[in-house]
């Protein structure tokens, strides 16, 4: 068929929406419409499927703002299925009430892909009343204003921007909580709370998922918080932002805490993770008694001092910056490692050793794990490190502390270590990782604290995999004269050199944070002879090992 001859629907989607098998889309429940009826109209192109996660969240908000533009008679949307079976198609399309390319027509489908570039989705196409491309952003546009952006257009998205700009001057509780169709909260119980309840109080919007393993984590903590603030009579509430999508584990969750929360899948939940630039779960932003933003996210800050961070103000933050650079001031090995009746480590046949006995030595904390490859491969460097340090000097100890999920896991690991350890499952784990921020995804970490029981580094990892053995002690100054006595070294190699496994181009003497030798295939730190076109790296040990005249004491520091 020659879409010349047809003088109805024009632009891009004449050539995009017509067909061989028929010029007709469908409604779910089986009714046929005539493209032609869609003359005139502004049209909008969804791309989505019933597998995409991304897109069962969207279509909700999309069905929305469909509705109350639907009195309007000129908008229409398109559903374009990415599903693989027609099945999918059928009880995904079952919930849109709008129009769709038929799932068998295969060929429209895929050739409306081609013409949109279509490579993501959920995706949703605008074209205007002529059939020419409006935007290609109509996602973007849905869920940051749904209805309201209305024809779509840049103009109109433009007026929008500029109207929250002012909206962000004059934040209230109101202006982010209230939208056009929803002006309350839920209880636990599911009951409605209006907006109008919180204002005057202090209200932390907790961004979270019932399913995902580090708000589980810290709900709890959360939990307690908020109960001894209500219990204190303290004006202050908690409103759940959830972006769980199973609708079941939202409600049961739900039950299980005792504050307010957005109902599920509310278009709000969207609007407020681009408002406040959400981008990691969980969040706490706090909103101050006058319904600007306090904090953007209080999550260790609550972590550290639970219901003491309230009321979440700058000069509380700084009282508790204060309050813990006394703590650190006045840190001892035994406020560090001893809590309650657990005062003593264990070595790895089980046996208990008093935190006391350590007290004057250099100490390791070593956090890592038997899941954690990068934990592997530094084991035997901080163990090679630990035996020629204790050598030379007794006056040093690591201690392990697992990040395991298991037991077995635990003693696995710790069998290799020829060291102390925290038990497994004993509750002082959590409480050290708190106090060093320590988070699972950055193991291995190695705390150092000196043997007056200060902290003397929180990244001793990075001297231990550069330097070994001599950085002990791990203090800044230990670090300086290293670097100072790197920088020295290698004024006396040369700048170039050739090498015959390289021999297309010179190798130069480079500063590499870490690299893997393509001579000896072992890690390598600090400097390097390098090709950077060939990202090619040779350790100064292996590049001049045929060059007697640079002695080893010059450049084995840089390997």
């Amino acid at each position: 068929m020659n879409v010349d001859e047809h003088d109805g629907l024009g632009g891009v989607a004449a050539h995009g929406l017509r067909s061989d098998y028929g010029d007709f889309l469908l409604r779910n429940n089986g009714d046929k419409v005539d493209i032609e009826m869609l003359k005139g109209k502004n049209l909008g192109l969804y791309f989505s499927a019933a597998w995409c996660g991304p897109c069962q969240r969207f279509t909700p908000s999309l069905v929305e703002a469909y509705n109350e533009l639907s009195s309007k008679g000129n908008f229409e949307i398109i559903f374009v299925s990415a599903d693989d079976d027609e099945n999918s198609f059928n009880e995904y399309f079952s919930k849109m009430p709008w129009l769709a390319i038929p799932f068998s027509d295969s060929e429209r489908r895929d050739r409306l892909d081609t013409l949109f570039q279509v490579s993501g989705i959920p995706h949703l196409i605008i074209l205007d009343s002529n059939g020419e491309l409006s935007t290609d952003s109509g996602v973007d546009f849905v869920r940051e204003y749904g209805a309201e952006a209305y024809p779509f257009t840049p103009d109109r998205i433009a007026q929008l921007a500029s109207q929250e700009a002012v909206a962000r001057r004059e934040q209230s509780l109101r202006s982010i909580m209230i939208s056009s169709s929803c002006d309350f909260v839920i209880s636990s119980k599911e009951e409605k709370v209006p907006v109008a309840e919180l204002e005057g109080k202090v209200v932390g919007l907790y961004f979270s998922m019932f399913s995902y393993e580090r708000c589980m984590a810290f709900t709890p903590k959360l939990v307690d918080a908020y109960e001894k603030l209500k219990a204190k009579g303290e004006r202050f509430e908690i409103v759940l932002i959830s972006l769980d999508q199973d609708e079941e584990l939202f409600k049961e969750g739900l039950r299980n805490v005792p504050w307010l929360a957005l109902p599920f899948i509310d278009k709000r939940c969207d609007k407020l993770v681009r408002y406040f630039e959400i981008s990691t779960l969980p969040s706490l932003v706090m909103i101050g008694r006058d319904g600007r933003t306090l904090q953007s996210n209080v999550v260790n800050v609550v972590e550290e001092h639970g219901f003491l961070a309230y009321p979440f103000t700058k000069e509380r933050f700084v009282e508790l910056a204060e309050l813990e650079k006394e703590k650190e001031e006045a840190q001892t090995l035994e406020s560090v490692l001893v809590s309650g009746d657990r005062d003593f480590v264990i070595d790895n046949n089980g046996t208990k050793v008093p935190v006391s006995s350590l007290v004057g030595k250099n100490i390791l904390i070593y956090f890592s794990a038997d899941w954690c490859p990068p934990c592997h491969a530094f084991l035997p460097k901080l163990i090679e490190t630990y035996h020629n340090i204790k050598k030379k000097n007794g006056n040093l100890e690591v201690i392990f502390i697992s990040c395991d999920k298991d037991e077995v896991s635990f003693e696995k690991l710790l069998s290799r270590m020829p060291w102390l350890a925290i038990p497994f499952g004993d509750q002082r784990k959590a409480l050290i990782r708190r106090k060093f921020k320590v988070q699972m995804e950055n193991i291995p970490v190695l705390i150092c604290i000196g043997a007056d029981g200060r902290t003397v580094t929180n990244d001793a990892i990075q001297l231990v995999s550069v330097y070994g053995a001599k950085a002990y002690p791990f203090s800044a100054g230990r670090a300086e004269e290293l670097k100072s006595e790197t920088e020295v070294m290698t004024k006396n190699l040369p700048q170039n050199v050739k090498h015959v496994l390289h021999e297309g181009h010179l190798l130069s003497l480079t500063p590499r944070k870490g690299y893997v030798c393509d001579g000896c295939e072992k890690e390598g730190r600090v400097w390097s002879y390098c090709c950077k076109r060939c990202d090619f790296d040779l350790h100064p040990q292996c590049a001049l090992e045929k060059n007697p005249e640079y002695q080893m004491d010059t450049w084995r520091i840089c390997g």
